[in-house]
């Protein structure tokens, strides 16, 4: 028995998987190309200590349904005296030293989160 579409699925199917390949390996490249550019521009920002006020946390959670284990990605919010905000993931145990109002000194470096030191106001 002749079917039309017989020959034609065998001439689809595999341009169909070559360019579903082309648009994963495509994405992948371009995540590590935006990824190792946000690195270059962090090493090539000046390290910054500025005045700052933590405004806000936020945590991010992935993860976790059936035998997976859950991922946590930590972020403060700071602003400056300029009234800038801006906000840096940091990581758990930072995270935890953190309070919303806390006054200090911050020390970034492009987006790159390098420490607060609280500064005693009593």
């Amino acid at each position: 028995m002749f079917s039309p579409f017989g020959e034609a699925i065998f001439t689809f199917v595999p341009i169909f998987i070559g360019g579903v390949a082309i648009i994963i390996f495509g994405g992948i490249i371009f995540i590590a190309v935006k990824s190792i550019g946000t690195w270059n521009s962090n090493n090539n920002s000046p390290k910054l200590t500025v005045p700052a006020e933590v405004v806000t946390k936020r945590t991010k959670t992935s993860g976790g349904s059936g035998d997976s284990s859950a991922s946590t990605w930590y972020y403060a919010t700071f602003q400056v005296d300029s009234g800038d905000r801006m906000e840096l993931a940091v990581n758990g145990s930072q995270y935890g030293m953190l309070a919303d109002g806390d006054v200090g000194m911050l020390t970034f470096q492009g987006t790159r989160f390098s420490g607060f030191e609280r500064v005693n106001n009593g």
